[in-house]
């Protein structure tokens, strides 16, 4: 016996879960719902999500649409007459009306190890921790923002030169086989569940452009890991000269600097030397203003640094 299923998803992480149901002979995609195209690049040309791009080269039923409350989403859902949706990085809540539409209501794929890091940005948040160990859950879906009980979860270690793109795709890839596990039981009865310690419960927020700005004040150590969270995109940030630096990769060196923080105190091959609170910060990948992505060593031999001159 087999599981009907509508798909909500919007991110590049959805993708690997998508396809992956799709492999599966127990489970017959009724839909795909994701946001519509949006604007991008310097054009401003509308751009699909992943997931429709995905859908796409499925051949799912593919419906774009601004959420499923209401209007075109709304009606997608009646109209898949599904017995579970499937919920991979979406962005939103979804209401009691919507989760009775499907029989076993809606079961989320989440990329921590909840109660940890409740929210938008899971990944992102485990990083700028320093954590060393996250994983992802499949839970079943309540009215709450990541508060359902746990059906299952699988652990990840973070490695030190993980960033956010990194670890979001190999927790995707994870993810995948968890959640096609859960689905496949559904049917026969499912699987165990568990609530969540509330107690337990830490919230990973949506990161805002304020985010995204290097402090050189804090300790080289927490320099490093914002960027990794922030990394590939849309990348930390600092200015020089009155312009926006991106910085994309970057190593902490705890050797004591006389300098204030966000001095650039050393440029080479291996990269440029920023003065930080505590310790020092080596810039390996740039992206200076409406520039691609370069190796810092590239970028400070056009810049030709002045004695002295900062970041920040």
């Amino acid at each position: 016996m087999g599981v009907r299923a509508a798909f909500l998803g919007n991110d590049a992480w959805s993708v690997a879960p998508l396809e992956r149901m799709a492999e599966e002979p127990a489970i017959e995609l009724a839909a795909v719902i994701t946001n519509p195209p949006k604007p991008a690049g310097r054009g401003g040309r509308l751009m699909p999500t992943p997931v429709a791009e995905a859908a796409r080269r499925m051949g799912a039923r593919l419906v774009e649409a601004s959420g499923v409350r209401s209007g075109a989403g709304w009606r997608a859902l009646l109209a898949a007459d599904a017995d579970v949706l499937v919920v991979v990085a979406y962005g939103e809540l979804l209401t009691h009306e919507v989760l009775a539409l499907a029989r076993f209501g809606g079961i989320n794929l989440h990329f921590s190890l909840l109660p940890r890091w409740r929210g938008a940005a899971p990944v992102q948040h485990a990083i700028l921790a320093g954590d060393e160990l996250t994983g992802v859950t499949v839970m079943r879906m309540d009215e709450g923002l990541d508060t359902g009980p746990i059906l299952g979860q699988m652990e990840e270690p973070i490695r030190p030169d993980d960033d956010a793109g990194a670890l979001g795709s190999r927790l995707s890839n994870l993810g995948a086989g968890l959640l096609a596990g859960v689905l496949r039981m559904l049917p026969s009865g499912g699987v165990p569940e568990r609530s969540q310690d509330d107690a337990l419960a830490t919230w990973a927020p949506r990161l805002h452009p304020a985010d995204r700005t290097i402090d050189w004040s804090q300790p080289a150590d927490a320099i490093v890991r914002r960027v990794r969270a922030l990394a590939p995109d849309p990348g930390a940030s600092t200015s020089f000269r009155g312009e926006t630096l991106k910085v994309l990769t970057a190593g902490a060196d705890p050797g004591p600097l006389d300098a204030p923080p966000g001095t650039i105190v050393n440029a080479g091959v291996r990269g440029v030397l920023v003065a930080t609170g505590s310790g020092a910060v080596w810039l390996l990948g740039v992206a200076s203003s409406g520039r691609r992505r370069m190796s810092a060593a590239a970028w400070a031999r056009g810049a030709r640094f002045a004695e002295g001159e900062r970041l920040g």
